[in-house]
């Protein structure tokens, strides 16, 4: 069965709509990232989405992270309805993967709590559920097929539209909404302070200088379906790893997340010589970036194990680590590349911000950034993108995007 992915709905601290953010990543615009100051007193550089271009959702609960998703959700609600036509309400799922769990009003209301013995009057435990951003698309569409938040940290919205897929190719509905959608809240920004994860400088992706992470807000919303009904990229295919290493590190090794991209490619059908692009996960983080570049050279090396020549970049440093909505933005600049590249052979992919010095402790990667171009130097079309995303726990994932 195939499967096909509608334009997709965007936002980001670097665009706010799927031709901005493209521009942002292919030309290097850092812009949307910041220095902001959390609730401790700590600086953080952050890539967070200006409040003040947000509208009230509508929703039940309208925080933050709901007015992002309802921004984004607007943009591609012309497909949601229409599959919702062609379907039928109880025939389309919803499946969003997202970690926030509604911390802008947790926060706030534990802190009064603490200072005054009891919660404001209007607080409801349910704003802290994880299904509320599943749950907000399902009632804002009227959809009553199965709404469903996935909480895999980093590989979030990967796992909910690998289980989208698996839904429909199981006949139980013939559409979802898929996507994810996070915010870089400050308890968000403490907590990986508190775990050394989070970089003094705008993240430094498989450079020798890396110091880890840098945070965004992002949502990223697209309806998956067993027909084209116009769209022209299509899901191939995926792969999933669970290496339960440690908590918070991922196997150094990087066999889990090879794993991942070997099943992805099984799964797909896709040679690993047909791929022209992989969206890398390129946290920044020392461990992350380490078993990442060993998973990429392991399967896409030359025949020595060397360098791996597939043209590769990671967009956090523009985007920042969106957290539960990576995997899901990042699989929105793979789509976006493959519909502007097609049947052109003078190809333009998203450019890596850094300073280009690679660690040499690494296995090299063919890094796409401002001075390489297109990365290979081969005038080729692109058909084929993977996108990995690497989380917590080992809960590794990677998706085959093609035209």
């Amino acid at each position: 069965m195939e499967l096909y992915l509608s334009k997709p709905g965007v936002m980001s601290c670097a665009g706010n709509n799927i031709d901005e953010l493209w521009n942002a990543v292919t030309t290097g615009c850092q812009s949307g990232i910041k220095k902001v100051t959390a609730c401790n007193g700590e600086e953080y550089f952050a890539a967070r989405i200006n409040d003040a271009i947000l509208q009230p959702s509508g929703g039940r609960y309208d925080m933050k992270i709901i007015r992002i998703e309802n921004a984004a959700l607007e943009q591609i609600a012309d497909d949601i309805n229409a599959a919702k036509s062609r379907y039928g309400a109880e025939r389309v799922a919803v499946c969003i993967g997202s970690c926030d769990n509604g911390t802008e009003f947790s926060l706030a209301n534990h802190r009064k709590y603490f200072a005054d013995g009891e919660f404001p009057k209007n607080y409801n435990i349910e704003v802290q559920g994880a299904d509320y951003v599943a749950t907000f698309i399902a009632e804002k569409f009227g959809l009553t097929g199965p709404a469903v938040t996935f909480a895999t940290a980093c590989s979030s919205s990967a796992g909910a539209i690998i289980k989208a897929s698996e839904m429909i190719m199981g006949g139980v509905v013939d559409a979802a909404v898929v996507g994810g959608i996070d915010i870089a809240s400050d308890t968000t920004l403490i907590g990986f302070s508190a775990l050394e994860a989070v970089s003094s400088e705008i993240t430094n992706p498989f450079s020798k200088n890396r110091h880890g992470i840098t945070l965004g807000d992002g949502a990223a919303f697209f309806v998956l379906s067993r027909e084209a009904n116009g769209a022209t990229v299509k899901l191939l295919g995926w792969g999933e790893s669970a290496d339960a290493y440690h908590m918070t590190s991922p196997d150094p090794s990087g066999a889990g997340a090879e794993k991942a991209i070997r099943r992805a490619l099984e799964n797909s059908g896709v040679a690993a010589g047909d791929v022209g692009y992989i969206n890398l996960h390129g946290t920044g983080t020392k461990f992350n970036d380490s078993m990442e570049a060993k998973a990429v050279a392991a399967i896409f090396g030359d025949s020595e194990g060397g360098a791996a020549l597939v043209p590769v970049s990671t967009t956090k440093p523009v985007t920042g680590h969106t957290l539960g909505a990576a995997a899901a933005l990042e699989a929105a600049i793979c789509w976006k590349a493959l519909v502007e590249n097609k049947e052109k052979e003078n190809i333009k992919l998203p450019a890596q911000v850094w300073d280009g010095e690679q660690d040499e402790e690494l296995p090299q990667l063919n890094i796409v950034d401002s001075k390489s171009g297109n990365g290979d130097g081969k005038n080729r079309p692109l058909k084929v993108c993977l996108s990995n995303s690497f989380a917590f726990g080992g809960a590794n994932a990677c998706l085959v995007l093609g035209i």
